[in-house]
């Protein structure tokens, strides 16, 4: 069915491009409330992007985003005419995010969501020490390393891929586990995971190695446990461009020599 006319709602980052490009497209398309909207645009970098599609998790609102920032991995190209028509033709994907449950040294619990990535770092001098389970199965009894990250497809080519971690394809039922400067077993490079499964992480030596968990953007502080599975009961769903869509962008970067 075609929504040639539907309603759109335009939410944008607080930087000044983001602003014009908000001005501009609601003077020509008006502005819905997103509650009202059939689809949401949002203009600005990945961060706001996330930030949206948080927003909108099992909202059933599909989203759409215009590069106003810096990065725009997850965006299509910023263009004025034709916005509902590109709407129209662009390819849909749906995502389950990661949940990330923490206990906290402080006696709290946390809950959070990832559409990229679930990942741990040291909040010291001191190298972390974990011991990671996998489904019920411990698979490292002691990792010392600056870092452990839990990536989702979406996420692969994030930070996981800053650190050496594998790009993994859109469709690809995996997550990608990928250490931080691992010291021990110093041969470790991570690890790919079917994901339905289960990761427990339990931080070893707390009060001398103190551990942050991170899930996108909400950071937890002085993590004892972590516990990281796939959110099968959320959904958020995004819109590409056909010829540049999300699956051949993480495709192009495989190939990609660093530079472009």
């Amino acid at each position: 069915m075609s929504l040639t006319n539907h309603r759109l709602c335009f939410l944008a980052s607080p930087t000044p491009e983001a602003q014009t490009a908000f001005d501009e497209l609601t003077d020509l398309y008006g502005n819905h409330s997103a509650q009202e909207a059939d689809t949401i645009v949002a203009l600005g970098g990945d961060g706001f992007m996330l930030q949206t599609l948080h927003q909108t998790v099992n909202s059933g609102k599909r989203i759409y985003g215009m590069n106003c920032g810096s990065v725009g991995f997850l965006m299509n190209d910023y263009r004025v005419d034709k916005l509902q028509e590109r709407i129209d033709q662009a390819v849909e994907n749906d995502f389950h995010p990661l949940q990330m449950k923490t206990r906290n040294a402080d006696g709290t619990t946390s809950l959070a969501l990832a559409i990229n990535e679930v990942y741990l770092f040291r909040q010291s001098y001191q190298a972390g020490k974990l011991r990671v389970t996998v489904d019920g199965h411990v698979r490292l009894e002691e990792l010392i390393c600056d870092g452990l990250i839990i990536s989702t497809p979406a996420g692969s080519t994030a930070y996981n891929l800053s650190a050496h971690g594998p790009i993994l394809p859109l469709d690809a039922p995996l997550l990608a586990m990928t250490p931080v400067s691992a010291f021990r077993p110093r041969r470790w490079r991570g690890a790919l995971l079917p994901n339905r499964v289960s990761v427990e992480i339990d931080i070893l030596e707390p009060e001398k190695r103190p551990v942050n968990a991170v899930a996108d953007n909400t950071e937890v502080k002085s993590v004892l446990h972590v516990h990281v599975s796939q959110s099968r009961h959320r959904t958020a769903r995004i819109l590409s461009d056909p010829d540049h869509s999300w699956s051949e962008r993480i495709l192009a970067e495989q190939f990609s020599d660093g530079f472009s």
